[in-house]
């Protein structure tokens, strides 16, 4: 990692959030999923994504794999580079809130540390922790990629879950059991709190 420029100084926009939010006509919010691989993370976040999409909500979903093809390509997978993952997808979701928009992150990130910086990043209450439990094993059995029978036979090291600590979130905004729960009961659980927190308005 390269230091801090001492040369550049942040540059004041005349459009604010404010502005951008009555444009787009709702809040802006970070929905940061997390939990283990095979949690259904990346799911929910796209289907809650395509709701709010329908009923009018500017948003964009930010999700691990996809972000490691690009903004994290340089990055492997050692306690270090997922630091550094999560760090930039942080400073990446914020720019996306004061873009006016609902931001949805699909990670497994880890570690308490890392998911609370990104929570730091913002103003309180503009970061929305939702943690998708499932127990292990039942990742394991939706696992189509195959990864964990690989990380268990070594050939993925650091691996979260097998060969890297996951850390549960302590006091996440919301819990959803999602090997208990359908996609579509998931979904209202979020709608339901983005409507109670007002981010967006009521359209059940």
């Amino acid at each position: 990692m390269t230091n801090k420029s001492i040369n550049t100084v942040w540059h004041h926009a005349t459009i604010t959030r404010a502005d951008r939010e009555k444009l787009h006509q709702h809040k802006s919010i970070i929905l940061w999923f997390t939990g283990l691989s095979g949690s259904g993370k990346s799911t929910l976040a796209h289907a809650v994504e395509e709701y709010l999409h329908n009923i009018g909500v500017s948003t964009f979903v930010l999700d691990g794999d996809n972000v490691r093809h690009g903004l994290c390509s340089d990055l492997g997978f050692s306690d270090v580079d997922r630091v550094e993952n999560i760090r930039r997808i942080g400073e990446f979701a914020k720019l996306m809130t004061e873009a006016g928009i609902i931001t949805l992150t699909a990670f497994i990130s880890p570690f308490k540390s890392d998911r609370n910086i990104a929570r730091k990043l913002v103003p309180h209450g503009d970061f929305i922790e939702i943690y998708c439990k499932c127990p292990i094993e039942t990742c394991e059995q939706r696992d189509v990629k195959g990864l964990y029978k690989k990380a268990r036979a070594g050939e993925i090291p650091f691996f979260t879950g097998i060969g890297s600590p996951y850390e549960e979130p302590e006091n996440p905004e919301l819990v959803i059991n999602t090997h208990e729960k359908t996609l579509d009961e998931s979904i209202q659980s979020v709608i339901s709190l983005l409507i109670h927190r007002g981010f967006i308005k009521n359209t059940l």
